[in-house]
């Protein structure tokens, strides 16, 4: 399956209308409609009842959508049934435990989408872990299912179980591993390392994304607006860098074809893996 090109996710409460109404104008890729921790447990059936409407309202403005299911299976089967819809893309299933759950999860949709005539595998998966029990699980996880699109950490559920303080020290070691794991299966790692308690401090946000980046990071979901468009700009490419891209592998490609083994590009020697990077680059390019 094609990889999705995701930049930014941002959760909305499924039965806050007027987040809602306003969602396809913040800029995000991904609005993820949420089921779960955002939902007290007297308004799950509320939420469900809910995601008709809004699936299709957001979807009529050219939103792309994700739902975030519950992980209890008691919650997750309903969230299921009413979440699997033409106008959604993906689910969010919480607290991955392995690849044994995601493929259960995944013949409960296959279901689902056949009763709707939808085809299999119209519904992609983004796993998030958030347990140290499912850590070593986490390239089977990535590798289970070809519904999986991205794989990121639950940073607060799994510090809470860590009994640590979410943050750059206590997530690293445990960001990388995502993006081994994810990159590894051919899909997104997503997540950023660093602790954003304060949804003010956008220069600071700014520096984590950036670092997170540049450790090979896809994409990040987000709670507040605010963090949309600088998301985007440090998970996306900037025109000039997409220029320079096309710049290298044009000449890189016709240093080839006129039989030149060593290629030098703007004072630097280059080679396949920086070609690789570039084409790489580009196919993220909006």
């Amino acid at each position: 399956m094609t990889v999705p090109n995701w930049r930014s996710l941002l959760f909305v409460p499924t039965t806050a209308e007027r987040f809602v109404a306003k969602a396809h104008t913040r800029g995000a890729d991904v609005i993820i409609l949420d089921l779960e921790d955002s939902i007290p447990p007297a308004e799950k059936e509320a939420a469900r009842a809910a995601l008709a409407g809004a699936a299709a309202a957001l979807h009529a403005e050219g939103q792309a959508l994700a739902i975030r299911i519950n992980r209890p299976l008691e919650l997750a089967i309903p969230d299921i049934a009413a979440a699997i819809r033409p106008e959604v893309a993906a689910l969010m299933l919480p607290k991955v435990m392995g690849a044994e759950h995601v493929r259960l999860l995944s013949e409960v949709v296959a279901a689902r989408e056949a009763a709707l005539g939808l085809p299999t595998g119209h519904t992609r998966f983004i796993g998030i872990v958030e347990t140290p029990q499912a850590l070593p699980n986490l390239a089977a996880i990535a590798l289970a299912d070809p519904r999986m699109a991205a794989l990121g950490l639950g940073s607060e559920d799994l510090s809470t179980e860590l009994e640590a303080v979410p943050g750059a020290d206590m997530l690293y070691p445990f960001g990388m591993m995502v993006v081994a794991a994810a990159r590894g299966a051919g899909i997104l790692p997503l997540g950023s390392i660093g602790a954003f308690a304060d949804f003010r401090d956008l220069e600071g946000y700014r520096a984590s994304l950036r670092r997170s980046r540049q450790l090979g990071f896809a994409c990040t979901a987000c709670i507040h607006p605010a963090h949309v468009p600088i998301i985007n700009e440090e998970y996306g490419v900037p025109p000039a860098e997409a220029d320079r891209a096309r710049r290298l592998i044009e000449t890189f490609e016709a240093a080839l074809a006129e039989g030149q083994g060593a290629v030098a590009f703007e004072g630097a020697m280059i080679d396949l893996p920086v070609v690789e990077r570039a084409r790489r680059l580009l196919a993220r390019a909006r």
